[in-house]
């Protein structure tokens, strides 16, 4: 269980993982008092030219995140959407592991889930729909 950022109650199951990978995404390496190495590199390469380059070293960032920091989501797939407004989207497929936190690795529900992450221009972090 953790605790909603929006309403502060509780939240459970895949809203929480959600939550989760929104929180390690957005947040950049070394900027956790007690947990230096929590987040990721995804916030100092989202602004960084989006050639083949960039866009590789983004998809790995995301990666190496989620496969350090939540194992509830098993990262299949990442791609990356731009918009001319300045928002970037970026959308992960993989599989949900509601117990992978306890130790138990396997997919109980062994079917994919999508997230949709976007940043504005004004630099804000959101769930997209």
């Amino acid at each position: 269980m953790d605790l909603d950022h929006e309403t502060g109650g509780a939240i459970t199951g895949w809203d929480g993982v959600m939550q989760s990978i929104l929180t390690i995404l957005s947040t950049p390496l070394d900027t956790r008092v007690f947990r230096r190495e929590f987040g990721s590199k995804v916030p100092e390469l989202i602004d960084a030219p989006m050639n083949d380059a960039g866009i590789l070293a983004l998809y790995v960032a995301v990666a190496e995140a989620l496969e350090k920091w939540e194992p509830r989501f098993e990262l299949t797939d990442v791609t990356l959407e731009g918009a001319a407004t300045g928002v970037l989207t970026l959308s992960l497929s993989g599989n949900y592991r509601p117990r992978a936190h306890l130790g138990d690795l396997s997919s109980v529900l062994d079917e994919t889930r999508a997230v949709r992450i976007q940043r504005d221009r004004a630099q804000v972090w959101s769930l997209a729909a």
